[in-house]
């Protein structure tokens, strides 16, 4: 197989993985706190002394999108949303993770949790209480958590040490392998949730962009082949 044809393939193989992340931002376009992602790809290129250079495009990672969503009023007690930088902080049975899903519940145990059931930490890293007799509950802008105005916990906000290594897991979470830093002048609005942040008119539009790309590389390969196999057989005559 010629430089060209490794190149095509490598370029094929990147095309697909786009797709891949591109189909599931649109599936998740009306989920609460859904991070966009874009893929990453990097360049090799080989400058032979005698010869054309080659150039080949491989990916190396994925992306998430960190833009503000935009906040949809519900009304609920437990539903919040950060207006600005910042995640909560959930715990999983593989770790701590991030999320800016903001709609939550209590359960039995009256632990404030995320609709999967984990639970969310306060600024100290334990689980956040809220007493099944509450009266009137607010939450202030800095997180603080307040029965019947008497303040009772307040919720953690972090942001990654580096976000450029957030991986996701398992749709609305994130790791940040580098760990995070507390977030300063928090804005926790109660009562709200983020939307998506993916537009999906774009992804869309950007869809086909990827789709006639493959198929033109799928074209070339083709053509490459039947190139290949005649070239053989007229060699073999």
């Amino acid at each position: 197989m010629d430089a060209s044809s490794y190149t095509t393939l490598t370029r094929q193989s990147g095309l697909r993985h786009e797709m891949q992340s591109i189909a599931n931002n649109i599936a998740n376009a009306a989920t609460t706190g859904y991070r966009r992602e874009g893929v990453i790809f990097s360049e090799f290129v080989a400058t032979p002394e005698s010869g054309p250079s080659v150039s080949m495009a491989r990916m190396v990672g994925r992306d998430i999108w960190d833009i503000q969503g935009g906040l949809t009023q519900t009304g609920g007690t437990l539903d919040l949303g950060i207006e600005g930088d910042g995640y909560f902080v959930i715990q999983t049975p593989e770790g701590e993770r991030l999320t800016r899903a903001g709609n939550f519940s209590t359960d039995a145990e009256s632990q404030l949790v995320t609709p999967d059931g984990y639970a969310v930490l306060d600024a100290g890293g334990a689980p956040v209480f809220i007493p099944q007799d509450a009266g009137s509950i607010a939450i202030s802008r800095d997180g603080t958590v307040s029965v019947q105005g008497n303040p009772i916990s307040q919720i953690g906000l972090v942001v990654p040490v580096d976000s450029g290594e957030m991986e996701r897991q398992k749709g609305v979470m994130f790791n940040a392998p580098s760990g995070t830093l507390p977030v300063e002048n928090a804005q926790v609005l109660q009562g709200f949730v983020e939307k998506s942040n993916t537009n999906p008119v774009w992804e869309i539009s950007r869809m086909i962009e990827v789709q006639r790309a493959y198929e033109l590389g799928q074209s070339f390969l083709e053509k490459e082949d039947e190139r290949v196999r005649k070239v053989l057989e007229n060699m073999g005559r």
